[in-house]
């Protein structure tokens, strides 16, 4: 099956789960022998991309969708001038300055995206259908989420294949935008939501947030779990002696570091964890800098921040190198997420995760028989769970290879590709046959 997958790209400069989910989604349906074009929007794809260029430019690039935004000038430009802004060079320099951008400030840009042909982006719109109508004709197009709703009718109408939409933490986006802006984006989201055949949460928490906030029917909602391609290396054996907690997520205010530098404050306390390190990983972009910078002073008043190392590479063989040297994981963001990805590559690496009952997190931890789930309501159980996993090593060996078996038997990214194909299939039959390997 010919599939085209439309994946925003985030520069790098952060760990993105979303980012991360679709290129093992189109690595692992290519092992299945599905011809999966990737045509990146925004900006190119840089982390863990192994494997995802071809060759197809970027769309919708992050430059000229801000300028044609803001400036009516941009609307009119010639191609030649557009296609400057879309130069690597240009798209990096943008890359770099990501991390800085909040949806409070780029309400008006999501809701204009959405809108499709009638938003401010419509030059950039119509060079995209442009390209489709040039090209092979796929038999189904993937959309990573649903802020790119507003191409799906354009989709739909130029190549009449079907059209499927991921779902995985818009609600982080659009929330966090002033009310009016909030309630505009969600009401024109359940609009564009007609347009697309099927969709694809990553949780059953999620899907049923969707279906509520989205207006999506049920019977248009499927869940397909992330699923991770790290190889089986063997589970760590949680042997760090002093102990480490660790920290794998972007490390930003409203994702939990705060909460875990202030329990590792109080475990240092303990004397049998008195030489306990926190190791944190994820991206400290521009935009987190003041945050971070904080955070490490709030250490520091503490006398801990010699024992606190923030690891700047946390591309996929650093991140895997960053797991196997901790004793647990937690990235106990407040108001849980959709998923929570780095609970599968703790459990691909026998590392013990404890999470808050907030979200899918709960879901997740359950379904890797990996972790500990407290109550965010108790203030202490933060503390207490990461203590007992801390302090009683065979209890988190024990958590740990639960963990292990469970990520390298039934949630590998070939599973999740299997699945999503059995979704594909729903719309396209043919997906369904058995998939042969690709010829050299």
């Amino acid at each position: 099956m010919r599939i085209l997958s439309l994946t925003p790209g985030t520069g790098g400069t952060f760990y993105c789960q979303n980012c991360l989910r679709d290129g093992q989604m189109v690595r692992a349906l290519r092992r299945r022998g599905h011809d999966v074009v990737v045509v990146p929007l925004y900006l190119p794809i840089l982390l863990d991309a192994d494997g995802l260029d071809n060759g197809t430019p970027v769309f919708f690039g992050g430059v000229n969708v801000f300028l044609q935004q803001n400036l009516g000038l941009f609307r009119r430009t010639p191609r030649w001038l557009d296609k400057a802004l879309d130069s690597a060079w240009m798209l990096r320099r943008a890359a770099a300055r990501e991390g800085s951008t909040r949806a409070r400030d780029l309400a008006p840009m999501t809701y204009s995206m959405l809108q499709g042909r009638d938003g401010r982006q419509r030059k950039e719109l119509q060079r995209f259908i442009a390209w489709l109508e040039e090209g092979p004709k796929p038999d189904l197009v993937h959309i990573s989420n649903a802020l790119l709703l507003g191409v799906a009718r354009d989709i739909r109408d130029t190549l009449g294949v079907p059209i499927v939409c991921s779902l995985q933490d818009e609600d982080t986006w659009i929330d966090a935008m002033e009310p009016a802006w909030r309630d505009r984006c969600w009401d024109i989201i359940a609009e564009k939501a007609r347009d697309v055949d099927l969709f694809v949460a990553v949780s059953h928490w999620y899907a049923a947030k969707m279906t509520r906030r989205a207006r999506i029917s049920e019977d248009r909602m499927r869940v397909v779990p992330l699923g991770t391609d790290w190889e089986a290396r063997g589970p760590s054996p949680l042997d760090q002696d002093p102990p480490v907690l660790g920290f794998l997520s972007r490390i930003h205010a409203a994702l939990g570091f705060s909460e875990l530098a202030d329990a590792f404050v109080e475990l240092k306390k303990d004397p049998r964890l008195a030489q306990l390190k926190l190791r944190a990983t994820g991206g400290v972009t521009s935009g987190d800098r003041r945050f971070v910078a904080h955070m490490m002073d709030k250490l520091a008043a503490a006398s801990v921040a010699r024992d606190v190392e923030i690891v700047d590479d946390f591309s996929r063989t650093a991140r895997q190198e960053f797991m196997r040297s901790l004793t647990v994981l937690s990235a106990p963001a407040p108001q849980g997420e959709a998923f929570g990805l780095f609970i599968l590559e703790a459990g691909a690496c026998g590392v013990p995760v404890v999470q808050p009952g907030v979200g899918a997190f709960r879901e997740v931890v359950e379904m890797t028989g990996g972790g500990i789930v407290y109550d965010p309501a108790d203030k202490t159980a933060l503390i207490e769970s990461l203590r007992k996993v801390l302090v009683d090593r065979a209890y988190a060996r024990e958590l740990g290879h639960a963990a292990y078996t469970a990520v390298h038997e039934k949630h590998t990214s070939d599973a999740m590709a299997g699945r999503i194909e059995n979704v594909f299939a729903e719309l396209v039959p043919a997906a369904s046959a058995p998939a042969q390997p690709p010829t050299a």
